[in-house]
């Protein structure tokens, strides 16, 4: 008579174990479930901490985050969406925030809906447009950030001064120069990269 092999004796302890040992299934939703801290869940924007620069969505593996910009409105914004029924919850936005807190995961699992806009999270920024050109700089919170960043070495850069100055409350804001030729007093204004190198060359 052959002999059980040690395997299935392993096989035999675990299906009593199994046996005797009560079940851990969760009682959600009749009761509240807590994930563990290193759980990814549902992402959340921080309406003070975005910036509004776009790195989520560029680096979003599931392309589940809009930028749509809209220059002609009364008051530019720039708007962020992210389409929740697309997240893969893998972090990427997260990680690569250029504030680091702009975006962060979230314990939510449960976030279930009935209509396209309850997948949707949603951030808006105020944009900043050049004022020779109109084209969009960024947004205004994302040069902001940039000033902080940078402290006095900001002031070396025109379009960052300005930004610091309203800030402050020491200037207004800008009014749009229309002007067939590019003068050298356009400097001291706000500009696209593309304007600023015209306004840097001319006579």
């Amino acid at each position: 008579m052959k002999l059980p092999s040690l395997f299935q004796f392993r096989i035999l302890k675990l299906a009593v174990q199994s046996l005797l040992t009560p079940a851990v299934t969760t009682k959600f939703p009749q009761a509240d479930y807590e994930p563990i801290p290193e759980f990814r869940g549902r992402p959340r924007y921080s309406q003070e901490d975005c910036i509004g620069c776009g790195a989520c969505a560029a680096v979003c593996p599931a392309d589940c985050i809009d930028v749509l910009d809209e220059p002609g409105k009364d008051q530019p914004t720039r708007t962020l969406t992210q389409h929740l029924d697309a997240c893969i919850c893998c972090g990427q936005c997260e990680r690569y925030c250029t504030s680091e807190t702009g975006i962060k995961l979230t314990n939510e699992f449960d976030f279930v809906g009935f209509a396209p806009e309850d997948f949707e999270e949603k951030v808006e920024k105020e944009l900043l447009l050049c004022e020779s050109c109109g084209a969009v700089i960024a947004p205004q919170a994302q040069l902001a950030w940039l000033v902080k960043r940078l402290g006095p070495l900001a002031y070396a850069n025109p379009t960052l001064m300005l930004t610091a100055l309203k800030e402050l409350q020491v200037v207004a804001a800008g009014v749009k120069i229309t002007s067939e030729n590019v003068q050298r007093g356009q400097h001291l204004n706000i500009q696209c990269p593309q304007c600023r190198r015209q306004t840097s060359f001319a006579v």
